[in-house]
């Protein structure tokens, strides 16, 4: 990449992010979109009503990430998961999530280079983004770590069956949800365990905070709501009669999802785990002798 190619992106990314400061004041004096109105109009899951979902063949490609999962499950992309476009795809997380289109124009681009392809003109397979330490990373909250389950789209039943247990909020309406608190205490078990068990762990800061940025969309978008949250997460599907609990004009943006995601990573501490990371590194090593074929003399 040359020095003007370097200068052009920097200066898009700066673009973007003051794009994204300017919509998150704009949110902050435009009244909320109503209740049952936040997918717009022509979009699939306009009145809450969503197109057929479909489990994934085996040639179709999936990746970790359940959102887009689900968005593919339901034919809001192409269901085969394949030949997707990074812009199309930008505008579809947008009216199906509610996220802001300044947030929608600079993860797919921020794809597009990982990916080292073109942000306008190529088109990518869902699997693709799960290049390692790219976006995927260890101590998922979701997923084995890829030296353990090197296909990331297999979803880990219970990591999900763990999180979805570990709630302890109420909503306004008596449902059980997942709170930042809950969130941030199972992230500190995930990383210890997994650094604990997983010889070739990595988890840099800024693989932290995306997946404390994961684990904050399940907060805002979904409002923690266990309910919507099993079908979304066991089955990679948008739950009936749903939309995004995301409500503000624009979307929520990077900077007002920020916020969520520094309160939930600030809160991690994994030395509360030390016991649980002894257990299971004591089970992995049982596993591997009971494996392990009996030597003969």
């Amino acid at each position: 990449m040359g020095p003007f190619s370097i200068v052009s992106r920097i200066s898009l990314d700066v673009g973007i992010l003051f794009w994204d400061i300017l919509l998150t004041l704009s949110n902050l004096m435009r009244r909320k979109r109503r209740i049952g109105y936040v997918t717009p109009e022509g979009h699939p899951g306009y009145g809450k009503y969503w197109p057929e979902y479909r489990p994934p063949k085996e040639t179709d490609s999936r990746c970790s990430c359940p959102a887009l999962n689900a968005m593919a499950n339901h034919g809001i992309i192409p269901r085969s998961g394949r030949n997707v476009s990074f812009i199309e795809v930008g505008h579809h997380i947008r009216a199906t999530y509610n996220f802001s289109p300044s947030f929608c124009s600079f993860v797919p681009r921020f794809a597009a280079r990982m990916l080292e392809k073109n942000y306008s003109e190529d088109l990518f397979d869902l699997e693709e983004l799960d290049l390692h330490n790219g976006i995927e990373h260890d101590g998922s909250l979701l997923r084995l770590d890829s030296a353990l389950e090197q296909t990331q789209s297999t979803k880990h039943v219970p990591f999900i069956e763990e999180l979805l247990a570990a709630a302890t909020g109420k909503d306004k309406k008596d449902n059980t949800v997942i709170t930042t608190k809950d969130l941030s205490r199972i992230l500190g078990k995930r990383r210890v365990v997994a650094r604990a068990v997983n010889k070739e762990f990595s988890l840099s800061l800024f693989h932290k905070i995306f997946g404390s940025a994961n684990a904050a969309t399940l907060v805002t978008i979904f409002g923690g709501r266990v309910d919507d949250l099993h079908n979304f997460l066991h089955e990679e599907r948008l739950p009936e009669d749903w939309e995004s609990h995301i409500r503000q004009r624009h979307g929520i943006t990077m900077m007002q999802l920020n916020k969520t995601i520094l309160g939930i990573e600030l809160r991690v501490r994994e030395q509360d785990w030390a016991d649980a990371a002894r257990e299971a590194a004591e089970c992995q090593k049982a596993s591997v002798r009971k494996s392990s074929p009996k030597l003969h003399t």
